[in-house]
């Protein structure tokens, strides 16, 4: 090697990144003391941003594409170097790769369940799981609020940082939620509460370079006992009555003492299960004739009641005039107001003639009441 290969080593002149993780958000170019010669490609790729720090200032800002550099594009570093009248010699400056690809494997939680008021079970606790994705969007001021001097920022850095940001929104968003929305449909609301929290927390993380483009509620859920009682409320729904449902409860409290050691419970089942296989045994090896069922005599039909006896229909001769007819109340009527006696002719269809009274069978008891004339005095 030569005198001028040793020099021509210290200059770099090839400057790229391929990532061959899936978690490194920025990554340092390992410049060390070696010097940027003019004239360095420099190569961009897709979902990248190549920022170069000079003396702890934002120098230049590449888009993705290949570059040669130059004092006429590296204006911002040529200023500050001073170069003028297109000078040309090498330069240092620290050059930061920054991934722009949407990182997408951060998971989030509630540590402590969130206290909320529904209009239906009173106040609730809550709480809530899911993921949400990450993507730089201002790398100079990511560089400058979160990386710093880190050769190497990877995604568990800021995941700590994110998680706090999240926490804090997500409590005022499920109080604001369960507001308007009862506890039991903030399901069918995930997807909407899930893009409310991606915009309200990419207005907070726009201070240092980030945005939350994909935000997602996996499941909001009650306390254990809340759960519970939830459920039990649905079993009696179904259930339909209290009567049912104390029989299905004292059927499970029968099983449940059944499968417990040293209850009894299930001993006394086993023995009692026992004894009905051996009485169907013994049913199967001794069957008994089988009786014929009884033939059902037929029921008897309630006699129907006669009709009522037609009312005989009688008339009266009496001073050579008929009147009538009369029925046998009102015959006895006329007898005990003396305006008929036994020479009293009567006649009803059936008779050849008009008959006394007194010698018609049916009437002769009509009679019998009457006291006779008073003798004279």
């Amino acid at each position: 090697m030569g005198l001028f290969d040793a020099i021509r080593g210290e200059f770099i002149d090839i400057i790229e990144w391929t990532d061959d993780s899936r978690d490194t958000i920025v990554w340092r170019f390992p410049r060390h003391d070696n010097e940027i010669k003019m004239g360095a490609r420099l190569t961009v790729r897709e979902s990248q941003i190549a920022v170069f720090v000079n003396e702890g200032r934002v120098a230049d800002v590449f888009a993705p594409g290949m570059y040669t550099l130059e004092t006429r594009n590296v204006p911002i570093l040529s200023t500050l170097k001073g170069w003028k009248h297109g000078f040309d010699s090498p330069f240092k400056a620290e050059v930061y790769f920054v991934n722009t690809r949407r990182f997408s494997d951060f998971k989030w939680g509630t540590q402590n369940p969130v206290m909320v008021r529904d209009p239906e079970f009173g106040p609730v606790r809550l709480r809530a799981y899911g993921g949400y994705s990450v993507r730089v969007v201002d790398p100079p001021r990511f560089i400058a609020e979160l990386v710093g001097t880190d050769p190497q920022f990877r995604t568990e850095e800021a995941e700590g940082y994110l998680r706090q940001m999240i926490v804090s929104r997500l409590g005022s968003a499920l109080a604001t939620a369960a507001r308007d929305v009862p506890v039991l449909e903030l399901a069918i609301h995930q997807h909407d509460l899930g893009q409310r929290m991606s915009k309200a927390l990419s207005q907070d993380m726009a201070s240092v370079g980030l945005e939350i483009p994909d935000f997602n509620v996996e499941s909001i859920t009650l306390p254990p006992e809340v759960e519970k009682a939830l459920d039990k409320r649905s079993q009696m729904g179904l259930l339909g009555d209290m009567d049912q449902y104390t029989k299905f409860q004292t059927a499970t409290a029968i099983g449940d003492a059944a499968t417990t050691p040293g209850s009894g419970m299930g001993e006394a089942m086993g023995m009692g299960m026992g004894f009905a296989a051996a009485q169907q045994m013994a049913q199967n090896a001794n069957p008994q004739p089988q009786q014929a069922p009884p033939q059902q005599q037929p029921q008897a039909q309630p006699a129907a009641a006669p009709p009522p006896l037609p009312q005989a229909e009688w008339f009266v001769g009496a001073d050579g005039r008929q009147s009538g007819p009369f029925d046998a109340n009102a015959l006895s009527q006329q007898i005990g107001g003396g305006r008929m006696t036994r020479d009293t002719l009567v006649w009803k269809t059936g008779m050849a003639q008009w008959t006394p009274a007194g010698q018609v069978p049916e009437l002769s008891g009509l009679f019998a009441a009457t006291p006779p004339p008073m003798p004279p005095a």
